[in-house]
Order: C-alpha cells, then sequence, then structure tokens
C-alpha cells in the first residue's frame, strides 16, 4: 500500500504505528521523518560496495550482493527491534526516492503477515514539502519579539507560549542561543533537519492569529534562516524590550552558566574577536574570564561587541515603529510576559 503525501501532516501517517527509514545511518542523520525509527536496510559501507560495483563491475553483481546484504540485515532487525510487535502491528516504510530498499523490506514484512504501508517517492517527496513549506510565505502574521543581547527574548516567549500565544522558538528548533557563546549541549541538528522540524512549525500555525517570533539574524550558529521565515522576519512588526544593560548582563551570566563551565573555550571565543578589536579590550576580557568574572565579561562584550552591531542590523531592520517595553530588570520574567502581552494587544487594537 502506498501513501502519497500531500502535506507535512498528512493524516495517512496517523494510520500507522511506527514509521521505519530504510536508508543508511548517515542518510538517517541528515534529516528523516519525524519520528521515524531508523533500520538500515545497508549500512553506509554496504551502501558504498554495492555502489562500486554497480560502476566497476555490473549492474546484476551488485543487485546479487545487495540482495544479500538488505536479506542479512532484514532479518537482523526481524529478530531484534521488531521482535516484539505482534500481528496488527502496521509499519510505514520509506527510503531515499525510487523504492528498491524500502520496497525489499516491505516486501520480506509483509510476507510475515503484516499490513506494511510504503511512502510514495521516499524521503524525496518529504523533503520537497519541506522545501515548499520554508522557502514560501508564512500563513500567519508574524510579530518579532527584539532586544539586544541579553533581554530574556527566548524566555519570555516560553512564558508567552504557556499563556497560549502562538509561538515558534527558532533557537529552540536549531539547539543554539544565536551567539557568539550559544552552543548548546548535544550540538545543532543538520540544517534539513533544522528546516524540517521549522516546517512543521510553520505548517501547524493557524493563519487567523499571529505568530511571534524572536528577532535573529540570517544565520543561527551553523545553520541558515530559511528564506520564508528570514523575509517575514525582516518585514514583520516589532515589540523591542528595553533592558538596562547591567540587568542583561546579570541574567546572561546565570543563563550562561553551562558556557561559563568551561573557561578555556569562553577564552578562544574571546581571542577569535581581536580582528574586531583592540588588544588592550581583549586582553581585559581575557583576564575577566581567568578571574571568572562573568558578569563583568558580559556587559563588557554587550557594551563594545553585541550592542554596536545589534543597532546597526536594527536600524537596517525596524522602522522606529513598534512598541517598546521598558523593563528595569529581568528578575520576574512572568511580569515582563505580561508586559509584552499587554503591548501585542494594544498593537492588535484597531
Amino acid at each position: 500500500m502506498d501513501i502519497r503525501l500531500t502535506s507535512l501532516s498528512n493524516p495517512a501517517l496517523s494510520g500507522f504505528d511506527t514509521i521505519i527509514d530504510t536508508r543508511s545511518p548517515s542518510e538517517f542523520a541528515e534529516d528523516h521523518l519525524p519520528g521515524a525509527l531508523n533500520l538500515p536496510v545497508l549500512s553506509d559501507e554496504e551502501r558504498a560496495q554495492v555502489g562500486t560495483i554497480y560502476k566497476q563491475i555490473s549492474p546484476f553483481d551488485a543487485r546479487k550482493l545487495g540482495g544479500a546484504m538488505v536479506a542479512a540485515n532484514a532479518a537482523r532487525h526481524i529478530s531484534g527491534p521488531l521482535s516484539g510487535f505482534g500481528g496488527g502491528w502496521r509499519p510505514l516504510v520509506y527510503c531515499w526516492r525510487g523504492g528498491q530498499r524500502s520496497g525489499a523490506f516491505a516486501t520480506i514484512l509483509s510476507q510475515i503477515g503484516w499490513r506494511v504501508g510504503r511512502i510514495e517517492g521516499g524521503y524525496k517527496a518529504w523533503r520537497a514539502l519541506v522545501i515548499e513549506r520554508v522557502a514560501g510565505p508564512v500563513c500567519a502574521p508574524v510579530i518579532v519579539l527584539d532586544g539586544n543581547t541579553g533581554s530574556a527574548k527566548t524566555e519570555i516567549l516560553h512564558r508567552l507560549a504557556a499563556r497560549g500565544h502562538q509561538v515558534i522558538d527558532i533557537e529552540g528548533l536549531a539547539n543554539h542561543r544565536g551567539s557568539l557563546f550559544g552552543a548548546m549541549p548535544g550540538g545543532q541538528p543538520a540544517q534539513k533537519l533544522f528546516e524540517g522540524r521549522l516546517a512543521l512549525g510553520l505548517e501547524g500555525l493557524d493563519p487567523s492569529r499571529p505568530v511571534l517570533v524572536e528577532a535573529e539574524s540570517s544565520r543561527i550558529g551553523d545553520l541558515n534562516l530559511p528564506r520564508g521565515i528570514w523575509k517575514a522576519i525582516i518585514s514583520a512588526p516589532r515589540i523591542r524590550l528595553s533592558v538596562p544593560v547591567e540587568a542583561r548582563a546579570a541574567y546572561t551570566a546565570a543563563s550562561y552558566a553551562d558556557a561559563c563551565a568551561d573557561p578555556r573555550r569562553l577564552a578562544r571565543i574571546v581571542d577569535g574577536l581581536r580582528p574586531l578589536h583592540s588588544a588592550e579590550l581583549i586582553d581585559d576580557w581575557l583576564r575577566m574570564v581567568d578571574k571568572s568574572d562573568w558578569t563583568a565579561l558580559a556587559e563588557g562584550l554587550m557594551r563594545a561587541h553585541y550592542d554596536p552591531r545589534y543597532e546597526k542590523h536594527r536600524a537596517r531592520h525596524d522602522d522606529g515603529s513598534g512598541a517598546i517595553v521598558r523593563l528595569e530588570d529581568l528578575c520576574d520574567l512572568d511580569a515582563a510576559a505580561l508586559a509584552v502581552e499587554a503591548a501585542l494587544a494594544a498593537q492588535e487594537a484597531p
């Protein structure tokens, strides 16, 4: 039974118990359908070996070797990860595009007695829907929460989401805090995997309600923002948080505790700023790292590095007409979220 995907949230997907990606581990790591289980019928090494024989010897020899490998790997999957499933289990399998790998595995599973589905066009069909979604316009009105580095924008967005507002946490999807020191445990997803996560978030939006996102540059860590969401961010109305630099520095020092646990990494990042700042200033920041004076370091970086660059970026994309929410400190983020909510309501009022 072949399933043709017409949307990323295709109802047909819910009719299956498990989605199985039969591609190699490296293909799966780059991107895959949400929640898919990777049961490769050819490993990366086996796939390369079969491809070499196909090109250098003959397609027949490649298919013969590949068939033996697929059968052996399928046997391991059936006796291992799939051994606990009963006769009513319904798997949905896919591979890259042509269906040879998923077709071979689906045939074996169906012979056992399981009712197997296959995604028509495989992963490539899914990827085409992702590209269509992230490259096109955002279906809901976008409002950008702006504010200089350390303004707690992400945390305030989380609180607004808990209060029922429509929010997309782009930095959360990218697993990065969007600064030089913003790396998160586990690292960032591959670009395609990030785009897939973002596409699902965009597809789930209610077009009749605004969606709140954080002000971003066109890159978050090593990832590029897709064209559709980037165009929406730079043209959207803004609500700007205005917070004293001292309060932002204190908040940043506390919220970046994981980064501060690795002073040598911080020192390398600071040292990498030498082309942009004087040697005296860099050496001063490095002394703060040596003394673990994180609040002073955060304030110094904000005043000399982040704030000037943020103001230049804002001047290109903000016409100054948006609401400004002034916060004396960031001790009560629930109260901050309520202040943003009031600004949002005033902005939406006719």
